[in-house]
């Protein structure tokens, strides 16, 4: 091969270089949670209750946690609903602890827990429900789901327009 043509190969590796950076760091869309929290100073962040931006007060957020903007999606401010995309550097379980022991601060009561490899906490406050799941991620770290939805009336169903037939009784 003459000199032309390994100039335009050079070219043409450094392009798809750049490309490929691009293109990996575009994929993953995280924004720094602003954390603040009420707690003396010198106290460990990790441990106390703190929330992030001014629409979210009532959930605790931990300390350099990002938010995924792709995985995120709420409605609504007071109260909001919908489902917040964490990335976190602590482990999984760290996280797990970090959000048992700081829920109740925000007046949320646990329903239920499990810890698993995906593990699954879940709250109720008022007229909604909080589940979360945390699941280790594979470069470290922890990926958090925070869903906020409504809760269900429970509502004893009648008789008349019911989806559900009537129970059939014994005839005496």
């Amino acid at each position: 091969m003459n000199r032309f043509d390994w100039q335009n190969i050079r070219i043409l590796r450094d392009i798809t270089a750049v490309l490929l950076v691009s293109s990996l760091t575009a994929c993953n869309q995280t924004t720094p949670m602003v954390a603040t929290s009420n707690a003396p100073s010198g106290t460990n962040p990790q441990t106390t209750p703190t929330s992030a931006f001014s629409q979210f007060p009532d959930i605790p957020v931990p300390a350099g946690a990002k938010m995924n903007v792709d995985r995120t999606l709420v409605f609504g401010s007071d109260p909001w609903f919908g489902q917040l995309a964490l990335n976190a550097s602590s482990n999984a379980g760290l996280m797990f602890d970090f959000f048992r022991s700081n829920l109740g601060q925000h007046k949320w009561q646990e329903v239920t827990s499990v810890r698993a490899p995906t593990s699954i906490l879940t709250y109720m406050q008022d007229d909604r429900v909080l589940a979360i799941s945390i699941q280790g991620s594979t470069l470290g770290g922890s990926d958090i789901t925070i869903t906020v939805s409504p809760r269900g009336a429970n509502k004893a169903p009648t008789q008349k327009g019911d989806l559900m037939p009537v129970p059939v009784t014994k005839a005496p």
